[in-house]
């Protein structure tokens, strides 16, 4: 547990160094936003949980690229694999709920006749399954240009996608709409039971994911190269 407390720790002083990348990350929920505030509050709340669903995934990102190179000392210090990506994923997930804090008070101010416990879960939800899809990115993609270009383009999706529609629910972020919808529109228990489900079994997915592809790489020993047999 030391361990994994460790690696949160050092992910999040290695995010506090880009100080400019945290304020970006604060900006963007805070854009959406207020881009859709004079429309419809349904929309600016949906628009907010995708910003913060963008910002936590693209801090993970960022994290993950940075690690790389300290990962192979950590591993010669005694460090497991399970530690290094389990440790970053508990300090993502405590910047996460951070950053989603000012937030969810300003729907709280800014807005009435909502079920502000349906916000506070959707954006709970936002932030578990945005930081291990934002490692897996990270872990896939080394170029951070590359992988921030696909979390805008699974962002684009989510927003253009019908909810209803069966590619909708393939989205990792499908669930904040279901229970934003819950929220706002004061609909029946079932939006929340499905969103809450969906989120469930996504983030099960990706952190069986990231537990795959973290092993995988963390195992090999590219300095090591062995000579050919005389």
């Amino acid at each position: 547990m030391n361990r994994l407390v460790t690696v949160a720790e050092m992910t999040l002083r290695e995010l506090a160094r880009r100080r400019g990348v945290l304020l970006l990350l604060l900006l963007m929920p805070l854009t959406f936003w207020l881009i859709r505030r004079d429309s419809h509050v349904g929309q600016s709340v949906r628009a907010l949980l995708l910003g913060i669903s963008w910002a936590v995934s693209t801090a993970a990102l960022f994290a993950t690229s940075a690690a790389r190179e300290l990962e192979p000392r950590l591993r010669l210090a005694g460090y497991r694999p399970h530690h290094l990506y389990l440790g970053r994923m508990l300090g993502l997930w405590v910047l996460g709920l951070a950053v989603s804090v000012p937030f969810f008070l300003l729907t709280v101010v800014d807005t009435t006749n909502l079920r502000y416990g349906g916000i506070a879960v959707a954006m709970l939800c936002c932030v578990l399954v945005a930081a291990p899809f934002g490692m897996v990115i990270g872990a896939l993609l080394p170029r951070e240009m590359e992988g921030t270009l696909l979390l805008l383009t699974v962002v684009a999706m989510q927003m253009l996608l019908d909810p209803a529609s069966s590619g909708a629910k393939l989205t990792p972020f499908w669930s904040s709409r279901e229970i934003a919808t819950w929220a706002v529109d004061h609909t029946d228990g079932g939006y929340l039971s499905r969103g809450v489900l969906h989120a469930a079994v996504v983030t099960a997915l990706l952190i069986v994911t990231v537990a795959g592809v973290f092993g995988v790489r963390l195992r090999r020993r590219r300095h090591l190269h062995h000579a050919p047999l005389v």
